[in-house]
């Protein structure tokens, strides 16, 4: 049927098809944080509640941010959702010196997983002691969380 053969044919589909995979390039990356080094996925205990939206993500996003400029001190991170359906959350550190190791950013995420099981959600459904901040960003139905200090190193969650 082919000249060369289903293998020939097959090899010419994945060289055609996977470059074109790799087309999904990050937008955000080189303009807010550098390319991305790593990756890993967070499968979610919790499930994308019914009333999570475009409007809750940004409301969330701008009510911890004017949360932190009521602080006496300047913010050491910028966060704030992008996408069309602003279902990516970027916290990017905009202090030197101050979460520019992941190591130091997934410090972070655990304090940020604390302050989440303060919250009213957590508590009335007694998951404060099981989900993480990763949970309540499934909740909200953010599906990818990039965190990076903001010049060397980039690191991207996604959330299943």
């Amino acid at each position: 049927m082919f000249k060369y053969g289903w293998a020939a044919f097959f090899s010419a589909v994945l060289i055609i098809i996977v470059p074109q995979a790799g087309l999904t390039k990050d937008r955000h990356a080189g303009y807010y944080y550098p390319e991305v080094q790593s990756r890993e996925t967070y499968t979610a205990r919790a499930i994308t509640l019914p009333e999570a939206s475009r409007r809750a993500r940004i409301a969330f996003v701008t009510g911890l941010t004017s949360q932190m400029l009521r602080n006496p001190y300047p913010p050491e991170i910028a966060i704030f959702a992008k996408g069309a359906e602003a279902q990516k959350l970027i916290i990017i550190s905009v202090k030197s010196n101050a979460y520019n190791t992941l190591y130091r950013m997934r410090g972070l995420l655990a304090t940020l997983t604390a302050v989440s099981r303060t919250t009213a959600l957590f508590q009335e459904n007694a998951v404060q002691d099981y989900f993480t901040f990763f949970d309540l960003a499934k909740m909200m139905g953010f599906e990818l969380i990039t965190v990076s200090d903001g010049r060397e190193f980039a690191h991207q969650i996604v959330i299943e």
